[in-house]
């Protein structure tokens, strides 16, 4: 008798376990269950919370459907902000009064929610981004309220919401032609400014990645610097026009800036430089002291320094300077714009360790190549403001100015 077991044809059954069977999508129970809290707790956010808190719904899957009942009152159609089926309360953000009195009690409370439940930030997020990009479904107080909603999340540092997350869903060209942007993002900045600097503003800007396109928020018919301070300065941001002005400015001069080393360093003529040099000062309206600092900075940049040999140091400086007195001559047009230099000069010389010792033969070749005047050097040598190395900068140039007195004294 073998002790071998028989063949069945009875095959092998195989257990499922319980953890791979999946249940069924049901967010409309999941809503359904939601808007009961709040209608057992009168919309009163404190208890909705708790309540919220000790239940046991399925957030890890309904976290979208759960900010949807908040912002809304109950669920909305897939795609849309329309409501869907099932039950609805009263007590959602787009109901209350678009004050910020009215709206900040919500946005504490989805705080409470995440302290909690951190994972439902990306549920946020999701939500967020939906009803942004449908702005134009949206009546114009459910904007404001959105927008406000939305200030105060940043205002109290909701955990963890990008500002990416807000900002670029709303640069969707329909929606900016339509005004929308414009109007929401005007209603999110004076909300948030209420509690905060504008360089908080800023910093979220950066984040958001559009510290550098704020004319994105306008219609493209609009899209001009005038139009950004006419805007805001009607909706009383002046601390952002201001911003914006200076931000443009500084554009202007890295362009002018980058244009100049350019050729500077090619050898243009210096005729063509100046050109184009005039040109630029005239399209981006700079002011004669900027043109002369620039000026100045884009000379010693494209000199070729050579480490720690001061004499080759002095004589590659000497020698640019003398190269393109000409561009200097053509913008230091008054006393005020050679004095100016002058500083730049010092400046330079003091912060620039190659340079200390230079600055009375970088003044000595000005005043020979008639970039400066006489005027110039005594009132800079008698009354000058900058102190930065003014002591021996004064020391090291008496000579020269003894000579200039003399000079005077003899005619």
């Amino acid at each position: 008798m073998s002790s071998k077991e028989k063949p069945t044809l009875g095959g092998t059954r195989i257990k499922t376990r319980k953890r791979n069977i999946t249940a069924p999508l049901d967010p409309a129970a999941f809503a359904d269950a939601v808007v009961q809290i709040y209608l057992e707790n009168a919309g009163d956010l404190e208890l909705v919370a708790k309540n919220v808190e000790s239940s046991d719904l399925n957030f890890s899957r309904y976290g979208d459907t759960f900010f949807e009942v908040v912002f809304t009152g109950g669920r909305t159609q897939p795609g849309t902000i329309k409501p869907d089926e099932g039950e609805r309360h009263p007590y959602s953000v787009l109901d209350c009064h678009p004050k910020r009195e009215a709206i900040l009690p919500y946005v504490l409370y989805i705080q409470k929610i995440l302290r909690r439940r951190p994972f439902l930030i990306k549920n946020l997020e999701n939500v967020m981004r939906k009803f942004l990009q449908s702005l134009e479904l949206f009546e114009e107080n459910e904007r404001k309220k959105l927008a406000i909603f939305t200030a105060l999340t940043f205002s109290q540092k909701l955990s963890g919401l990008p500002p990416e997350t807000v900002f670029q869903p709303l640069v969707k060209d329909n929606l900016v032609a339509k005004g929308l942007v414009l109007s929401f993002i005007t209603d999110f900045f004076k909300e948030y400014l209420v509690d905060n600097s504008l360089d908080d503003l800023i910093s979220i800007l950066k984040r958001g990645k559009m510290e550098d396109n704020l004319l994105d928020f306008f219609p493209s018919a609009r899209r001009s610097a005038e139009c950004f301070s006419e805007h805001f300065t009607k909706e009383g941001l002046l601390a952002l026009v201001e911003y914006h002005e200076k931000k443009i400015f500084e554009v202007k001069l890295k362009e002018m800036k980058s244009s100049l080393t350019t050729q500077i360093a090619e050898e243009t003529d210096v005729s063509e430089v100046i050109e184009t040099a005039k040109q630029r000062v005239k399209d981006a309206n700079l002011p004669d002291v900027e043109v002369v600092r620039i000026l100045w900075d884009v000379l010693m940049d494209a000199v070729q320094w050579s480490g720690k040999n001061q004499q080759q140091n002095a004589n590659a400086a000497l020698r640019q300077v003398k190269t393109w007195a000409g561009l200097l001559n053509a913008f230091c047009t008054s006393g005020k714009l050679e004095l100016e230099l002058m500083y730049k000069v010092q400046i330079q010389c003091y912060e620039d360790a190659k340079l200390m010792k230079l600055f009375p033969e970088i003044i000595r070749s000005l005043y020979e190549l008639d970039v400066l005047a006489e005027d110039t050097i005594l009132l800079w040598f008698r009354k000058g403001a900058n102190p930065k190395g003014r002591q021996t900068f004064v020391k090291a140039l008496e000579p020269f100015v003894n000579w200039l007195e003399e000079a005077e004294e003899e005619e």
